[in-house]
């Protein structure tokens, strides 16, 4: 297997986590039909890596696109959006797809993303090889946004992380989850975690939603999120991580009270959307004591930021709300 992307911390840098210097590693023109490439997800797969990218294209038509990396840095994306075969269901009906989330569980990689269904809801689908996709059954009704899997069952059974939401810019969001025996039917909805009160963490005082796959770790469940803040000149859109509780995920243990990582960098601050971080994917080396997550950044590119596991977990329970 390859080794996760990585770049030392710089010495001038006195944050947990840090960008990668080649920042955005992915351009908004990396095919010739997209305005924008961001919110993407990627995991390790065969020698390389592979992924789910989300490209809108010049009529700013949102859909989701594979690519593969050898190095998780440089990418070759497809040129034709994903096709889906019917999965555990006939009906695959999609008026767009965005934001998606990949994680391998048992015997394939199961994808997430924001399907367009009478309104935005959480599409599911798999695939073996990253060439072949089958679309299943949405899991919820609209309107939910930011679908993620946990990595294995609990408690054996399929359990995804979710923000239920309106139909257009959503001014609020609380992070959720519910379980399915089979990733057709989904319940057992509980709340997880709720925005921070304003006066206490206000980056994360509006609405907040799950990242990347959740980590596994001693501790629990490490959930990296974004948490937004509606300020004079709109959303902003920052990173943040959480513990969850092991057997009882909509437990949360700590959660972090400053963020990790906010818009600063010039690329985050300008764009479609300025002033956002919005992280979809996380790689680990737990031996390595190494995390990368991959971010959307201003709604335009994708960026990288890396930083130590142990650090990142120090950082959460030393300055948790």
């Amino acid at each position: 297997m390859q080794p996760i992307p990585w770049q030392d911390k710089p010495q001038n840098c006195n944050d947990v986590m840090w960008r990668n210097a080649a920042n955005p590693i992915i351009d908004r023109y990396a095919i010739p039909t997209s305005n924008s490439i961001f919110n993407s997800a990627v995991v390790p797969f065969e020698d390389g890596f592979a992924g789910v990218f989300r490209c809108d294209n010049k009529a700013v038509q949102m859909n989701i696109f594979a690519g593969f990396s050898k190095d998780g840095v440089h990418w070759d994306i497809n040129h034709e959006p994903i096709s889906f075969l019917a999965g555990n269901t006939e009906m695959i009906d999609s008026d767009y797809k965005y934001d998606p989330r990949v994680t391998f569980i048992e015997d394939r990689y199961w994808i997430t993303w924001c399907n367009g269904y009478h309104g935005p809801t959480i599409g599911i689908g798999y695939t073996f090889d990253f060439k072949e996709f089958f679309q299943c059954e949405n899991a919820f009704l609209p309107f939910n946004r930011n679908g993620v899997l946990f990595p294995e069952k609990i408690n054996g059974k399929y359990a995804m992380l979710s923000r239920p939401s309106d139909n257009g810019h959503t001014p609020f969001g609380d992070i959720y989850i519910s379980y399915s025996p089979d990733m057709k039917y989904w319940g057992e909805h509980r709340c997880v975690m709720k925005v921070a009160p304003f006066t206490d963490s206000a980056w994360q005082c509006t609405k907040i939603g799950a990242g990347p796959i959740p980590i596994a770790i001693d501790e629990g469940w490490l959930m990296f999120y974004h948490g937004v803040i509606n300020t004079c000149n709109g959303f902003r859109y920052a990173m943040g991580a959480a513990i969850l509780d092991k057997e009882n995920p909509d437990k949360v243990l700590y959660r972090s009270q400053p963020y990790l990582l906010g818009p600063a960098a010039p690329y985050e601050l300008a764009g479609d959307v300025p002033n956002v971080v919005f992280p979809c994917a996380a790689l680990h080396d737990a031996k390595e004591d190494k995390v990368t997550v991959y971010y959307g950044a201003a709604d335009t590119v994708v960026a990288m930021a890396h930083g130590k596991l142990s650090e990142v977990i120090d950082f959460i329970k030393t300055n948790s709300l």
